[in-house]
């Protein structure tokens, strides 16, 4: 399997969490940074890459001004770049969590994404992933990554490795309780604990 940190998913996405009743969505995000294994789910970015804090939003898949009552559905919320959200903006698209498997997209050295399938392609238009400037960004990470394998191993565990501050899921008590409590031990910290925590992916 290749570590270059673009490697999508083999299959779609199946949600292990399932928080429910938090008044405002962003009280989700703890969930949706472990449910999203800490990085964008269409660019692929991770927290790792850049500030601590303030370059990821809760995205809504179908947008509210289509479905306002979907703001605090946990199924309807994306952990985004900034970037991807506001390329997406109010976009219906396909769901990306679904769509962006590694049969449906790949990622060259050049910083090129090509898609496979119809909606592979459209959510690579739509979210401008081609964009010059992206293939630039992504082709100088690609390079990073491998000098850093070759030559710094440790910088190489930190850029494709877990974030340090794992959210502690267990402790959170959502107001209207979690659908899917078997996640709990699915979640990045109750594998580290467990010492089952990969130091990459």
């Amino acid at each position: 399997m290749m570590r270059s940190g673009f490697t999508y998913p083999d299959s779609p996405h199946r949600r292990r969490h399932g928080p429910l009743g938090y008044a405002d969505y962003d009280s989700y995000r703890p969930w949706l940074r472990d449910e999203f294994d800490f990085r964008c789910v269409f660019c692929l970015i991770r927290e790792q890459w850049g500030r601590v804090s303030g370059e990821f939003d809760v995205d809504h898949y179908i947008p509210l001004s289509i479905q306002p009552g979907g703001a605090t559905d946990y199924d309807n919320l994306l952990y985004a770049c900034r970037a991807c959200n506001a390329a997406k903006g109010s976009h219906l698209i396909p769901d990306p969590a679904v769509v962006l498997t590694a049969r449906e997209i790949v990622v060259y050295d050049d910083g090129t994404v090509e898609g496979i399938g119809e909606d592979a392609i459209r959510l690579i238009r739509v979210l401008d992933l081609n964009d010059v400037e992206y293939c630039r960004w992504r082709r100088t990470r690609l390079r990073i990554i491998d000098l850093a394998e070759r030559y710094d191993r440790p910088l190489f565990n930190q850029l494709l490795g877990f974030p340090e501050d794992l959210p502690d899921l267990a402790r959170l008590r959502p107001p209207g309780g979690n659908s899917r409590p078997d996640g709990i031990r699915e979640s990045s910290l109750a594998k580290h604990e467990r010492g089952e925590l990969p130091p990459t992916y």
